[in-house]
């Protein structure tokens, strides 16, 4: 029977566990990071406005329009700082994903190695050629886990990081070429919406094809000891031999994740509805937890997805296709009927003596 890489995919994540947390642990170092990077600068810069005592006045008033008033006073001249300061802090967060994705993504991907070249599950007795086929791949890429693949994934998820910027700003011209739809002395707030959503989506389904294909060249480049254009090229040949396994893999487990996120809404959904009753730090309480796990779900479907990726890459092709029938045997052709009755008028059976033989 043939391998399938899904399955393969899905199996390896559950048989190998500490990749998965390895996975985790690189990814939430740079979430945790970030979040608290986001709670101390405002902390940070709200110790740094200045309140007048008029403007103390405004605020206990609670009148929307005072209120109003007051916050932008207060914000007046001091947003640009805040604006600084979180520019460098996403530029500095950014640095610290490249460097830890890349340092993630070596270990994973040689565990996901090491796990199948390791374990040929699928070998035969019979299948003395397969068996060779994958010894040869061994040994070829054996010496590659001696080279250094972090600069060659550095630079890909500086590309990836950029990517990201990009589709930022694709963002926003898009809704800056929705808006010439709507000029102000013939708003058409609709028309431009209408607009927005094709360019929008536009923008988003490219930069996650091109994102994806980053992210998949970095296997090529722990796997081959390879730079950033022999990873592309090798991944794009990995999609042109094996196009339908890599979509199958993708299709998969994009579902699952589709699966997973809708799970998620629902259950973080159900806490609002004892707003009432609950206290509100429960319900948050609640709500982080739900969101916890499904990252760590994600994260899990990642790993499943890659360790997909890593087994098309490493099975031959004879173990990937499957099996040729096997010949049905051979009925012969129908000749003469048999005969099953003695034949009367034969000599040999005849009751009169025979005549003796002229010489």
């Amino acid at each position: 029977m043939a391998i399938s890489p899904t399955v393969e995919g899905f199996r390896t994540a559950f048989r190998r566990p500490s990749l998965t947390l390895a996975e985790i642990m690189w990814r939430w170092v740079g979430g945790a990071t970030g979040a608290a990077l986001f709670v101390v600068e405002v902390f940070e810069y709200l110790d740094t406005l200045p309140v007048t005592n008029g403007e103390l006045l405004f605020l206990r008033t609670r009148h929307p329009y005072l209120v109003g008033e007051a916050i932008a006073h207060i914000l007046r001249g001091s947003l640009h700082r805040a604006a600084f300061a979180s520019l460098f802090a996403a530029m500095m967060l950014g640095v610290l994903w490249i460097i830890a994705g890349s340092v993630g993504r070596i270990a994973t991907v040689r565990g996901l190695l090491d796990y199948f070249r390791r374990d040929p599950r699928v070998l035969k007795s019979g299948e003395r050629d397969v068996a060779s086929d994958i010894s040869a791949t061994r040994e070829d890429n054996e010496s590659s886990w001696e080279n250094n693949a972090l600069p060659a994934l550095l630079r890909l998820n500086f590309l990836r990081a950029a990517l990201a910027v990009a589709g930022v700003f694709g963002f926003a011209g898009a809704s800056i070429l929705a808006g010439f739809a709507s000029p102000a002395a013939n708003p058409q707030p609709g028309l431009a919406f209408l607009l927005f959503l094709p360019l929008a989506a536009l923008v988003a389904l490219s930069w996650l094809a091109l994102n994806w294909f980053l992210s998949l060249a970095g296997m090529f480049a722990v796997r081959d000891g390879e730079g950033v254009f022999g990873a592309l090229t090798a991944a794009v040949a990995l999609c042109r031999e094996r196009t339908g396994r890599v979509f199958a893999v993708s299709i998969w487990t994009g579902l699952a994740h589709l699966v997973a996120f809708v799970a998620a809404i629902t259950v973080a959904s159900m806490p609002l509805g004892f707003a009432g009753i609950v206290p509100w730090r429960l319900i948050l309480a609640a709500i982080v937890c739900a969101a916890l796990i499904y990252f760590a779900l994600a994260d899990w479907l990642y790993m499943a997805r890659l360790a997909g990726y890593v087994c098309i890459a490493e099975m031959p092709e004879a173990l990937l296709s499957p099996l040729p029938p096997y010949p049905q045997p051979t009925v012969p052709a129908a000749g003469p009927p048999l005969q099953t009755t003695i034949d009367r008028d034969e000599p040999i059976l005849s009751d009169v003596p025979m005549l003796p033989v002229e010489t």
